[in-house]
């Protein structure tokens, strides 16, 4: 045998063997043959059993890209308006970092008022008038903290546990321990309006998991799932011809090295195909009534934050389990006296309304509703005050903000946490992100120290090594 003939067999046999002892020794771990077929392989979306009994199947989270000031929607703090415009004691700033302005600038009072809602007396600035007619439906958690000052690693943060790239979404996390009731739609659907800010698609990313877990992106105008309709030419019997050969290939190709990327290839295939009939329906909120459309202040065929609300409580209607709202233009550093209203505007009444909706068609109990962002504002002003007293910005703040929940077995009405006099700093009852992360999922009927993925040689989690459940705002 020459040389070239031995080079090639030894390259032949390197890769034909690598392949082949990798799927035996794999196939003993899994305890089935290497050649078995993929009916053997369960589905890795299939619907699995929570850890313990589950408050909420699905979850709806609303993430306002960029930070509401916390101090101007639900934490009132009288004593800033004595301090409005006053230079900042040095004690209130000892020891800590802002993003973009001095220790030495000024307080800021919040131009809007605020009042008492519902019988639970719930505190909301007049800015949320819609929100405030279910004040008793939501518990507003003042006390969240967070370790990332910056909105992308922040972003990261609130969503993967980690301030940087790489690591398994909250979406990803909750689809690999629960998979899906719906074989007709993703598990995770995530809608925009406007961009998602500076951490983008990793938001929704599946990081380590395998990729079957990933959020998937949907439009509320226009195609709403890009390249899921058929090119111009080929029918439905066309794609299902092609569909079927890959699917051959695939499947054989998954049976010599049970590489799982192979077999979320598979279902995904087969995932587009079913929603090419099934996402047109849920995507045309025109058979809504006049009413429920009205009500939401939404306008079918135009993208907005309202259609997205409207299009969450259709999607959970059809079982999807994870649902992410992103609503841009939140990051208020100059103008907020007139930008701030502008958004409120946007989501205020849409947000009421899903509530509400979701509350009269039963739905409210089994779905779990947050509300937030990856960080809040500080009690400083950021620019010089108006002539007319109002705040012109504040910078980004960590140590102290609001979120709040609903639905899916929360304490409608309750209010947690208590920050200081000036908003700075937590002074009771701290809700650190992962153990607002580490609530979601025991309200799903899952443990988040269970909730794990070997990776690297170790056991990865969301909440990583921490997380209480703030049991305060949950029934029971």
């Amino acid at each position: 045998m020459n040389d070239q003939s031995m080079q090639l067999d030894r390259r032949g046999f390197t890769q034909s063997s690598g392949v082949s002892l990798g799927a035996i020794a794999l196939a003993g771990l899994l305890g089935t043959d290497s050649q078995a077929s993929t009916s053997s392989i369960e589905n890795p979306l299939k619907a699995r059993l929570p850890h313990f009994a589950a408050q909420a199947k699905q979850v709806i989270y609303l993430h306002m890209v960029g930070a509401p000031s916390q101090l101007d929607l639900f934490d009132a703090k009288p004593t800033l308006e004595k301090w409005h415009g006053k230079p900042c004691p040095p004690e209130v700033t000892a020891g800590r970092d802002f993003a973009f302005i001095g220790k030495t600038s000024t307080l800021a009072a919040s131009p809007w008022k605020f009042n008492k809602h519902g019988e639970s007396g719930q505190v909301m600035s007049k800015l949320l008038p819609n929100l405030a007619t279910v004040a008793d439906d939501i518990a507003i958690i003042r006390s969240m903290h967070t370790e990332e000052i910056n909105h992308a690693p922040a972003q990261m943060f609130l969503h993967s546990g980690f301030g940087r790239g790489g690591r398994p979404s909250l979406g990803s996390w909750v689809t690999y321990g629960l998979g899906t009731e719906n074989e007709e739609l993703p598990a995770y659907v995530v809608l925009l309006s406007g961009p998602p800010g500076g951490a983008g698609t990793s938001l929704w990313s599946t990081g380590f998991l395998p990729s079957v877990y990933q959020g998937i992106q949907f439009r509320s105008a226009g195609d709403p799932v890009l390249f899921l309709s058929s090119p111009d030419g080929h029918s439905e019997t066309d794609r299902r011809r092609v569909l079927d050969t890959l699917g051959k290939l695939n499947q054989t190709h998954l049976e010599q090295t049970r590489d799982p990327e192979i077999r979320t290839r598979i279902a995904q295939y087969e995932m587009a195909f079913r929603m090419q009939a099934s996402v047109p329906d849920l995507m045309n909120i025109q058979g809504e009534t006049k009413q429920t459309i009205e009500a939401y202040g939404a306008t079918p065929g135009k993208p907005s934050f309202a259609n997205n609300c409207l299009l969450a409580r259709r999607l959970v209607e059809r079982g999807v389990r994870m649902i992410e709202l992103y609503d841009s233009d939140w990051d208020h550093h100059g103008g907020l006296k007139k930008r701030l209203p502008e958004k409120c505007k946007d989501v205020d009444q849409p947000m009421a309304a899903l509530i509400a909706d979701l509350k009269q068609r039963g739905l409210l109990e089994e779905t779990l509703i947050v509300w937030g962002s990856e960080f809040g504002r500080t009690p400083l002003a950021q620019g010089e005050a108006s002539r007319n007293n109002g705040v012109p910005g504040r910078d980004h703040h960590k140590d102290a903000y609001t979120m709040w929940m609903a639905g899916g077995g929360v304490k409608g009405g309750a209010s947690h946490g208590v920050t200081d006099d000036f908003g700075m700093d937590i002074v009771e009852n701290g809700v650190h992100v992962h153990d607002l992360n580490a609530t979601i999922l025991n309200q799903l009927g899952m443990d988040h120290e269970k909730l794990t993925y070997r990776y690297q040689g170790r056991e990865f989690r969301l909440t990583d090594v921490e997380g209480r459940i703030v049991r305060e705002v949950l029934n029971g």
